[in-house]
């Protein structure tokens, strides 16, 4: 059973989200503003949380980077901002993954299982992965560049394991979309796209000077040890 954080003002959709998701075996705490469910966040140490952005004390979006400060709890944006640019702030600003309304309660409980079946996989204790410079921990989940730790989020790290996992092997988008983001059906392909050039930067190179991560054109990436 999984314990779900629900920050959500509007009462009607709490509630039924609340309902839903627990007749889904999820348990659900839920929280109506963005510092009640900051503090809920903190304190209750929940397994993941659905975060609506249009809250009445705070943006939720603001309201997320708090949180990244001081946890890694997985976070689902629920949000009417349908935007691509809203996304992609969403995404920057610390989000695993995102939902626009209106969306049913089975659409979300698949988000959350996907999410949660990605972050609580479970990797052998010898696990680290060397390439280079650049150390992969799954089971302490923690990336070393140079002896330095990488300070990647849970998605970035998702993607920088699933690379070095396959050294020289060319990943396509399409699979990084489905494997790392756990979505076939698509809709979030700018997201591979975003988080590929989040993971360059900190790893100290850009796409027109790679280093790590190496674009084949018309086929996907790859992971290299630099030359």
């Amino acid at each position: 059973m999984a314990q779900l954080l629900l920050i959500e003002d509007d009462a009607t959709i709490r509630t039924s989200l609340t309902r839903a998701l627990g007749e889904r075996g999820h348990a659900v705490a839920s929280a109506p503003t963005a510092m009640a469910g900051l503090r809920d966040a903190v304190d209750g140490r929940p397994d993941l949380v659905v975060l609506d952005l249009g809250l009445p004390d705070l943006d939720g979006l603001e309201m997320l980077r708090m949180l990244r400060a001081v946890s890694r709890v997985p976070v689902i944006v629920a949000t009417a901002r349908d935007d691509e640019r809203e996304i992609v702030r969403a995404l920057d600003a610390g989000a695993d993954d995102y939902v626009v309304k209106p969306f049913s309660a089975a659409q979300l409980d698949a988000r959350v299982r996907a999410v949660l079946r990605r972050i609580g996989a479970d990797a052998p204790e010898d696990a680290a992965i060397t390439v280079g410079d650049l150390t992969v921990d799954a089971s302490a989940r923690e990336a070393r560049l140079s002896g330095t730790v990488l300070e990647l989020s849970p998605k970035e790290f998702d993607l920088l394991h699933y690379l070095a996992s396959r050294p020289g092997q060319v990943v396509s988008k399409r699979e990084l979309l489905t494997e790392v983001w756990q979505v076939p059906y698509g809709g979030a392909d700018k997201s591979v796209d975003v988080h590929l050039s989040w993971l360059r930067r900190k790893l100290g190179e850009t796409a027109q000077a790679p280093r790590f991560i190496q674009t084949v054109r018309g086929v996907g990436v790859k992971l290299v040890v630099p030359s």
